[in-house]
């Protein structure tokens, strides 16, 4: 059994969080640029941006900017197969707020110390990445072969691609850690359960996220040989938010704005998730998953929404180990900005 998730219960972190946002707006000193009138944010897919989607469906951040003063702002909403094609446009100026996995958020966070400073704002969830295959010759890690192929959306810097290198490095040793990036191939998820469950081509596995995981193992013959949760002993955050310490400065107003819509967005999911489930449907075109189906997975105890980040420090140091990660965070705290400190991370 997983250990239980989540020690510090929702409402005291939103509180704390809300609390704090009240100091975003310390960073009034005069800046060479205008504040921004105009928000460029970024998700993948998957039901980890859940809290992305609710905060552009209900309009959250437009509400929180007029709320605080800041007037009318237009807000540009993309979507991205994996994270490093957000994490180029962040770094040439056109994106703002990038929402992703673990993976893809350390590499800029390693890559920017000295340039645009880029950290995390607020975790968005932690959830369960499982790896499923249709081989019926594969019972672990240790039985692919040179004939198999596991999509990966993000090969060799994503969430999955790393706890992939974790699980071979406690298998192999540390030396190791590559020893199956050669089988990976960059997928973005949608595209990888299709050519999982048609058997039609070399993809015979899938380091897949909810809610593709559990469609594939709707389809007879696929199966589940390994857990994320389990490689890195927990539950650990699955999805966060990351933006550049110059937007920060510059859009106090905006940036307390994304981080009170994102308190809002997880409350209401945790509140009325078949609502939730509901704007899922409605954004994904009402593809994959039925309303139902949604709603028993946001049931599940093992999927969390919730702005604290948990085992992000354990991942950073294991890629700096193995020397994919330059700088080594001291706590998770390095990692973040400093308006969700107070929460109970890890």
């Amino acid at each position: 059994m997983r250990p239980a998730a989540f020690p510090r219960s929702l409402f005291s972190a939103l509180a704390l969080v809300l609390a704090s946002l009240a100091s975003v707006a310390a960073f009034t000193a005069p800046c060479a640029l205008a504040a921004a009138r105009e928000l460029r944010i970024a998700r993948q897919y998957g039901i980890g941006y859940l809290p992305i989607m609710v905060m552009e469906h209900d309009r959250l951040i437009e509400k929180h900017a007029h709320a605080a003063g800041a007037g009318d702002v237009t807000i540009t909403w993309r979507t991205f197969g994996d994270g490093s094609f957000a994490n180029d446009a962040m770094i040439a100026g056109d994106l703002d707020i990038a929402a992703g996995g673990l993976g893809s958020f350390l590499t800029l966070w390693d890559r920017t110390r000295e340039t645009l400073h880029v950290d995390g704002i607020a975790a968005l969830d932690s959830m369960p990445m499982l790896l499923n295959t249709r081989n019926s010759a594969v019972r672990d890690i240790g039985d692919f072969t040179a004939a198999d192929r596991i999509a990966i959306a993000g090969v060799k810097i994503s969430s999955q691609a790393v706890t992939l290198q974790r699980a071979a490095a406690l298998r192999w040793g540390d030396a190791s850690f590559a020893r199956l990036d050669h089988l990976t191939v960059n997928m973005p998820h949608p595209v990888a359960l299709q050519a999982l469950v048609s058997g039609s081509g070399d993809v015979t596995a899938h380091f897949a996220s909810p809610p593709f995981q559990y469609e594939e193992l709707a389809r007879r013959g696929i199966r589940t040989i390994l857990d994320s949760y389990e490689v890195w002993g927990g539950p650990q955050t699955f999805v966060l938010a990351w933006t550049t310490e110059p937007f920060r400065e510059r859009n106090p107003k905006l940036y307390a704005a994304f981080l009170a819509a994102l308190a809002d967005a997880t409350a209401i999911i945790r509140r009325d998730p078949r609502r939730a489930a509901a704007i899922y449907r409605e954004m994904a075109g009402g593809k994959g998953m039925t309303e139902d189906d949604l709603v028993r997975m946001l049931d599940d105890p093992q999927i969390r929404f919730t702005l604290t980040p948990q085992r992000v420090a354990p991942f950073a140091a294991f890629r700096a180990r193995i020397g994919t990660l330059r700088h080594v965070p001291r706590s998770w705290k390095d990692l973040f900005f400093p308006e969700i400190h107070g929460l109970d991370g890890s």
